[in-house]
C-alpha cells in the first residue's frame, strides 16, 4: 500500500526598506507598481513556502538546507526556479507530488484578480496541481502593520515504488 505523505512550510519576508526599493514577486507574478520584499532570493513566500512544503513532506531538509543564504548561485533567483529545482529534488529522491496548497497573508496586492494565472505558474513550476488562497489579519500583527508577508503551504507526496533492477533486485525511494 503506498500511503501519501503531508509536510508543512512555511516563509516570511519583510517589505524592502524605501532606499532600497525592490520589485514584487509574488506567487509566481511580477506585482508592478508594488512594493517589493527583501531577501535572498526574489522574496516570493509563496513559491518558498511550497517548496519548505515539499521538503517537508520527503524528510528531506528544508529551504535553508537546499537554497540558503551560503549559495550564491541562488542568490536573486526566482521563487519560480526554486520551486522547479526542489520538485526535481523531491522526484529525484523517490516521491512523487500529489498537491501543494498555499496561503499568504498580506494587505496587498489584491489577489483575486490573479490567481488564476498564478495557480497556472506555480502549478507548471512544480508538475503538479498548486492551489494558492489569500487572506488578511485583519489589522493584527506585522502583515497587518504592512511590514511584511508571510506564507504558510501544505504538501501531499507519496513514494514511488521501486523499479526492478536487471538482477532482480530493486531500489526502494529514500524514505527521509
Amino acid at each position: 500500500m503506498i500511503l501519501p505523505r503531508t509536510g508543512i512550510g512555511v516563509d516570511v519576508h519583510a517589505y524592502a526598506p524605501d532606499n532600497d526599493p525592490q520589485p514584487l514577486w509574488l506567487g509566481g507574478l511580477f506585482w508592478e507598481g508594488e512594493r517589493g520584499l527583501s531577501g535572498h532570493s526574489d522574496g516570493d513566500c509563496v513559491a518558498h513556502a511550497a517548496a519548505d512544503a515539499l521538503f517537508s513532506a520527503c524528510g528531506i531538509g528544508d529551504l535553508g538546507t537546499h537554497f540558503g543564504t551560503n549559495r550564491p548561485e541562488f542568490a536573486g533567483a526566482s521563487g519560480v526556479k526554486l520551486l522547479g529545482e526542489a520538485a526535481r529534488i523531491v522526484r529525484a529522491a523517490g516521491f512523487e507530488i500529489g498537491n501543494v496548497a498555499v496561503q499568504f497573508v498580506a494587505n496587498r496586492p489584491k489577489f483575486g484578480p490573479r490567481r488564476e494565472e498564478s495557480q497556472r505558474v506555480l502549478s507548471a513550476a512544480a508538475g503538479a496541481s498548486v492551489s494558492v488562497t489569500a487572506t488578511t489579519s485583519d489589522g493584527l500583527g506585522f502583515t497587518g502593520r504592512g511590514e511584511g508577508i508571510s506564507a504558510v503551504a501544505t504538501a501531499l507526496v507519496y513514494a514511488v515504488p521501486a523499479a526492478p533492477q536487471s538482477d532482480g533486485a530493486s531500489i526502494a525511494p529514500q524514505q527521509g
